[in-house]
């Protein structure tokens, strides 16, 4: 069955961010992140404690799945359908976090406390919303570490972009060789990778007098990326499963 036409504008843009993807670091990306670790170095011990205790928590919640409400999965719908209500939802918690963004901004390091925990819900709750969207059982631990894996492509350095695309363009078989353990997830490396990446106006945000003015702007920022990274993901695992179809129906 050949692909109907919002199927062909998915995948042709699908197939412009997995180039985008798969592009080798620049020199621009390696100042970029050498910048955001010296704003890393300039924030207080107990800035980095809360950050790495805000997404351990937030990681083992996922896992665990005590943390978040299980959405109902939609079932038989076609994916201009899935996709018209994921883009709702992704503009729901754009408000969402900006708002929250917009609040906890005003308060610099303390209220930074605040912000982290509370961003890092909202973001893995529209995940969690976009999984249940495109046909996926969000109780399945795969899955969850899938959407793990789309947090980290969503928020990580160039270089292990590279890699974290190259797992989930091959999902399906890369999961069959999964831990059933979830105490054997790298949930370290995990927060490191997504601290060190924090765009360099979220880490101003800590900063008292200057960060009311971006917490709104940067968490709808992130929130849009954060969107758009798995809506190409789960684009991803789409087309792989109706390719796997045509072959069957062949």
């Amino acid at each position: 069955m050949p692909m109907l036409l919002y199927e062909q504008y998915a995948y042709a843009e699908l197939n412009a961010w997995f180039q985008k993807m798969k592009k080798k670091p620049s020199m621009a990306n390696s100042m970029t992140k050498g910048i955001q670790r010296g704003i890393n170095n300039l924030l207080p011990d107990k800035v980095h404690q809360a950050i790495t205790y805000a997404i351990e928590k937030m990681v083992k919640g996922v896992l665990i799945g005590a943390s978040f409400v299980n959405p109902k999965t939609l079932q038989g719908a076609s994916l201009h359908l899935r996709e018209n209500l994921v883009k709702k939802k992704i503009k729901f918690y754009e408000k969402t976090a900006s708002v929250e963004g917009a609040v906890t901004g005003a308060g610099g390091i303390l209220m930074g406390f605040v912000d982290f925990p509370a961003f890092l819900t909202i973001k893995m709750k529209l995940l969690f919303e976009m999984a249940a969207l495109y046909g996926h059982d969000v109780e399945d631990y795969k899955e969850r570490l899938f959407m793990l894996y789309v947090f980290q492509l969503a928020f990580s350095s160039q270089k292990k972009r590279n890699e974290v695309v190259k797992i989930l363009s091959s999902w399906e078989q890369f999961s069959k060789d999964l831990p059933e353990d979830v105490d054997q997830f790298d949930w370290l490396s995990f927060q490191l990778e997504y601290r060190d990446y924090l765009d360099l106006a979220k880490l101003a945000q800590l900063i008292p007098v200057i960060g009311a003015g971006v917490g709104a702007v940067v968490n709808y920022r992130l929130v849009r990326q954060l969107g758009n990274t798995a809506m190409n993901c789960y684009r991803m695992r789409y087309f792989a499963n109706r390719s796997a179809d045509m072959d069957q129906i062949s």
